[in-house]
């Protein structure tokens, strides 16, 4: 099976890195925008293709450089991506289950007051009204929790299978050909 590609070009192997990282070469986190783009470009690919990053390069690769440690660091940059958005959804979850647990106890406690309520407070309109809107309180407390395990935490899930996909696509270099000066003068003539 071919895999999708999704292509890069730059003029020189350090454009694809963030340049205030100061670690070196093969362990140095990508380029923000060159993340996004490579992610927004991956987004796009069938899921079911094994993913490939071609860097088509200007300049050569200087002496401390090579193709490994650029495969290397690529994947690293975006296993550790895919590593943090694991601890964002490890938090989420915690977020709802203690969120569950105050939403729950909020209306348990909302439904308790409410029918307790009918003893003491009249029968009729104002009543009714306290009763309906103990009840409407507590269920709008269950929003949150309902809104975290319903909704909030299958996009973060589909970025990390995302991440992981990216994290283990090969890389590969086509060095451009420069046209020799004299060829390029001469053209012009």
């Amino acid at each position: 099976m071919h895999p999708a590609l999704i292509e890069v070009h730059v003029e020189q192997i350090e454009q694809l890195f963030y340049s205030i990282d100061p670690s070196p070469f093969h362990t140095r986190d990508l380029d923000p925008q060159a993340h996004d783009y490579i992610v927004a470009c991956a987004r796009e690919l069938p899921r079911e293709l094994p993913l490939a990053l071609v860097i088509h390069l200007d300049r050569p690769l200087t002496q401390e450089q090579d193709l490994a440690q650029l495969e290397g660091a690529i994947r690293s940059h975006f296993a550790a991506s895919a590593s943090a958005n694991r601890a964002r959804l490890r938090e989420l979850f915690r977020r709802g289950r203690i969120s569950l647990l105050i939403g729950v106890s909020f209306l348990s406690l909302s439904i308790a007051l409410g029918e307790f309520s009918q003893d003491w407070l009249p029968k009729g309109s104002p009543g009714e009204i306290v009763r309906e809107s103990l009840l409407i309180g507590g269920w709008v407390a269950m929003w949150r929790p309902m809104e975290i395990f319903l909704y909030d935490w299958w996009p973060l899930a589909a970025r990390i299978r995302l991440l992981d996909r990216l994290a283990r696509m090969s890389t590969r270099l086509v060095q451009r050909r420069r046209r020799s000066a004299t060829a390029a003068t001469e053209q012009a003539d």
